[in-house]
């Protein structure tokens, strides 16, 4: 699943909940979502376990993390 399948049907307010949780912008956010820009290994490891591995580290971050 993608950043952006998961928040697909997620409330109003759920991607600045979310930022906020990782300690990141909801502009940064928002580039990981559109696949802009790479999260770093750690940032990758934050998400997953906030997704609770809906959006896998994998998925983020293949050429690091890939199968």
């Amino acid at each position: 699943m993608t950043l952006q399948e998961y928040f697909a049907d997620k409330e109003r307010g759920a991607k600045a909940k979310f930022a906020e949780d990782l300690g990141i912008t909801r502009t940064w956010l928002s580039l990981l979502i559109a696949h802009s820009v790479l999260p770093s290994a750690e940032l990758a490891v934050r998400i997953e376990k906030l997704t609770k591995k809906k959006v896998k580290r994998s998925e983020l971050r293949y050429d690091l993390f890939g199968e």
